[in-house]
């Protein structure tokens, strides 16, 4: 007689003691059928172990065939499928643009995530994986950030001008994902000044209001949606630093602050409007200053190679009485070096401050052009009078390879390229050539300063999340204020290596 599986055996001394008549007397052919049945589930174990290690599944057996048909396995036979399906795409809301991230879905795509499971499945996107669940609720994704710089200065008159210097633009670590189409979340940290630092950190809620109107609300510690420059990340601005206009007409706690901001998306333009408090930190023995914010855009003109931007944005805020320091010294050759800064000179008590810009540009193929000018009114204790800072900046860029500039028409800002041919697969990246010149005025202070800058930069993205930068700026300053007083004019040569998860 041929041997029997241990787990056949047992079940035949269960049906042995359980019947004393077979017990006496078990005839071959019970014994028969016990052992093809315990043959057929063996079979099927075998398959499902086939599928889990990613080995060629077996051949299919008239056992195996009976057997996946019983209610039993029927779930075996849906992941099988499921794993078996394409892989989901989604589609970006612009196609020169890399695919958003789980928080930067709109409803309609998260839906179409939620709506298409297939499997636990890791699609590899823009430099880190994308996990989904297998009913598709649950996604999520690591996100990272590495920007390296070197910037030397030289052709001041002043020698603590002329310095060269290394930095971390950026150095971070979070997450994204969303739960169903609805809820999604945000989290980041940076590190690049050797210490924690909380940047990005939100929950947020989106659905639609009609067929071709959307919206999301998001809690947190929110990023100013804020002038073009000032609302693009600093992994895709097309220069090293942000324009005057986004670094000077700002409100005092920064580009962030803790709040609520409420957005809604149209085909063609988007609107926010945010409540906002100071960035995270320690200090609750005091009240916060309360900023409120809105920004709009609309894209008049929209074909598939070309469009026109239009934009406006303000801010109102109440200063805290542990914030009415309003002195301000604002880079204007790039951001590691210090000494290279417009000042405003000593500037003490300020009650409330209220900015807010223009903005106009757009791309026709591979050249884009945007300008920019912004004024921010400061109103100081007393009887003295209200001070005006003005800023203006005007930028362009072409793609030598044929790219679309990188515009986020549904945030109105720039986003990540998305490279035609990538070195990485043997072709040349894309190369980008920028422009800008801008230009900041603090005299309406007795010791403001004013300045201007012209850079010429070249941007040569090896892939969709890896670029190299180099940017040359001729500054001119003129203080009236601190350590480097008078006219002054030099250069700047500046250098980034980044790679954006």
């Amino acid at each position: 007689m041929p041997a029997i599986p241990l787990r056949a055996g047992c079940a035949a001394l269960a049906l042995i003691a359980a019947t004393p008549a077979l017990a006496q007397t078990p005839s071959a052919q019970e014994l028969a059928a016990l052992v093809k049945a315990q043959a057929a589930e063996i079979a099927t174990l075998k398959a499902r172990l086939d599928r889990l290690e990613g080995q060629n599944p077996p051949v299919a057996t008239a056992a195996t065939a009976a057997t996946a048909a019983q209610p039993s396995t029927a779930p075996d036979q849906q992941v099988a499928q499921q794993q078996s399906a394409p892989p989901l795409v989604i589609t970006p809301f612009a196609p020169q643009i890399v695919p958003p991230g789980p928080a930067d879905l709109d409803v309609a795509q998260a839906r179409a995530v939620a709506a298409n499971p297939a499997g636990v499945t890791t699609e590899w996107g823009a430099g880190l994986p994308v996990f989904r669940s297998a009913d598709g609720v649950f996604t999520y994704k690591p996100r990272g950030r590495i920007l390296v710089d070197v910037s030397s200065t030289y052709g001041s008159r002043y020698k603590g001008r002329n310095t060269t210097t290394t930095g971390m633009r950026a150095l971070r670590l979070g997450l994204e994902g969303g739960v169903g189409p609805h809820f999604f979340y945000q989290f980041e940290s940076d590190f690049s000044e050797n210490e924690v630092d909380i940047v990005t950190a939100f929950l947020g809620w989106r659905n639609r209001l009609g067929s071709k109107v959307d919206y999301d609300v998001r809690a947190g510690h929110l990023f100013n949606d804020r002038a073009f420059e000032g609302s693009t990340g600093s992994d895709s601005t097309p220069f090293l630093e942000r324009s005057t206009v986004s670094t000077a007409i700002i409100p005092q706690r920064g580009f962030y602050g803790i709040g609520i901001m409420g957005r809604l998306f149209g085909p063609d333009w988007h609107a926010s409007v945010s409540v906002t408090g100071d960035r995270i930190d320690g200090q609750q023995a005091t009240n916060d200053s309360r900023t409120v914010a809105a920004r709009a855009h609309w894209n008049p003109i929209k074909t598939d190679r070309s469009l026109l931007h239009v934009g406006a944005w303000g801010f109102d805020e109440a200063l805290s009485s542990a914030a009415n320091t309003l002195t301000r010294s604002t880079v204007i050759g790039g951001r590691f070096n210090g000494a290279v800064r417009v000042s405003t000179g000593e500037l003490l008590g300020g009650r409330s401050t209220t900015g807010y810009g223009l903005e106009l540009g757009g791309y026709a193929g591979s050249l884009w052009v945007m300008g920019e000018a912004g004024r921010r009114v400061a109103r100081l204790t007393g009887d003295r009078p209200d001070f005006g800072s003005k800023a203006w900046s005007l930028s362009t860029g072409f793609f030598l390879t044929g790219e679309l500039p990188p515009y986020n028409p549904r945030l109105g800002s720039f986003g990540q390229p998305n490279v035609l041919s990538p070195t990485f697969d043997g072709g040349p990246g894309a190369i980008e050539l920028t422009a800008r010149y801008e230009n900041l005025d603090y005299t309406d202070l007795a010791l403001g300063g004013d300045g201007w800058a012209a850079t010429l930069g070249v941007n040569w993205y090896l892939n969709s999340f890896t670029r190299l930068q180099l940017n040359g700026i001729h500054w001119r300053t003129h203080n009236r204020a601190g350590d480097f007083t008078g006219s002054d004019d030099g250069q700047t040569v500046s250098a980034r290596v980044g790679v954006t998860f």
